[in-house]
């Protein structure tokens, strides 16, 4: 009997192996490249206002989604531009803004250009002490062009209280980390890849680079790592390539581009 028995999980064992194989030739595959660019309120390392030489990093990368962080919306230090619209039309991408603070007569936050139309968009306000500036998570849900819906959620974690990053952290897992949708999280999270907040990340999150990443900040004398992709779940995605944009003139960051596959039955 014990023979029979292991013979029939045996032969489970290969038919469940197959319906696997089966599965995954039945998968199609789509190819996504995310950007993740500190902008620096497009001031440009000359700070000249040159927005040309930030757009230019985004056109010659030839993103489908990119997340920016420290945008302005008619400020006075920007002449009162609207930079996410402007690098919209600049780039040909989708411009959507989220404030986190009102600043200098205008608004302040973070920022997403897409190549597809935003089927639904909501902006959830992070924790933070008093004394520190708010922050903000701007969450597009988008349809890529072969059907399925991914979400995509933009941020930019608190620089002066690694307090702040935590709950910010926990906030960001608690609102777009459980969703049925494929998803992906990008910005500048100002912490070290062995930091608590990248490791509370990590419990509803998989980065697309581990901890001997190259660094992305400063960009003139690069120390350390603090711009992230994040994607989820992870049997969706496959982290093809990463890349940090060695451009020492558009920011104070370098940008990060990570090049995805994600799978749909």
């Amino acid at each position: 009997m014990w023979m029979v028995a292991r013979g029939l999980g045996l032969l489970a064992l290969l038919v469940a192996g197959t319906d696997r194989e089966v599965y995954a030739d039945t998968m199609k595959t789509t190819t996504i490249k995310v950007l993740t660019f500190n902008i620096l309120h497009g001031a440009t390392m000359k700070k000249d206002g040159n927005l040309d030489v930030v757009a230019q990093v985004i056109l010659d990368l030839d993103p489908d989604l990119v997340a920016l962080q420290e945008v302005d919306v008619r400020t006075g230090r920007v002449g009162g531009q609207d930079l996410a619209t402007q690098l919209g039309h600049r780039t040909r991408l989708h411009p959507l803004f989220a404030r986190a603070m009102a600043f200098d007569g205008g608004e302040y936050g973070v920022a997403i250009l897409s190549r597809y139309s935003f089927r639904s968009t909501r902006a959830i306000p992070l924790p933070s002490s008093p004394d520190n500036e708010p922050r903000v998570a701007l969450e597009a849900v988008l349809d890529l062009p072969d059907g399925p819906s991914i979400a995509f959620v933009a941020t930019h974690l608190d620089n002066a209280s690694k307090i702040d990053r935590a709950a910010q952290a926990r906030m960001i897992n608690q609102e777009f980390g459980k969703r049925d949708l494929p998803r992906l999280l990008a910005g500048d999270f100002n912490a070290t890849p062995d930091s608590e907040t990248v490791t509370i990340l990590k419990e509803s999150w998989t980065p697309t680079d581990g901890l001997d990443a190259p660094p992305t900040f400063p960009s003139n004398k690069p120390e350390i790592k603090i711009d992230y992709v994040f994607f989820s779940p992870r049997e969706r995605w496959v982290a093809k390539e990463t890349r940090v944009i060695e451009n020492t003139l558009a920011s104070d960051h370098f940008a990060l581009l990570c090049t995805l596959e994600f799978s749909t039955p």
